[in-house]
């Protein structure tokens, strides 16, 4: 069964519970504060994109220029979690780190 709000398939008999996304350069500790922080997570469009950075317009009015390797086409929805500098492309995680400056 597919919960969709944590999208993670959980067993009939509920003892099983597998995360259902790819994690790509994503330390553990990301991992656990993204999933333990779910309201920290923000809708965005890629607005630019370089070859290391991607550039994200959020849904809220900001934006934000990430270091990951992810390669999202512009245009493309993404999720983004500051707080545990991860970006969600479709169902894979990247590390995503805030550029300063």
């Amino acid at each position: 069964m597919l919960d969709g709000a944590d999208r993670q398939w959980t067993s009939p008999d509920l003892e099983h519970t597998l995360p259902n996304r790819t994690r790509i350069d994503l330390l553990p500790i990301q991992e656990v504060v993204a999933t333990a922080s779910p309201r920290a997570w923000r809708d965005g469009l890629v607005i630019a994109r370089e070859p290391d950075t991607v550039t994200v317009a959020l849904l809220d009015g900001d934006a934000t220029v990430l270091a990951t390797r992810a390669a999202p086409a512009i245009g493309e929805p993404v999720a983004v979690h500051l707080v545990a500098e991860v970006l969600a492309l479709g169902g894979a995680w990247y590390s995503a780190r805030p550029v300063v400056g």
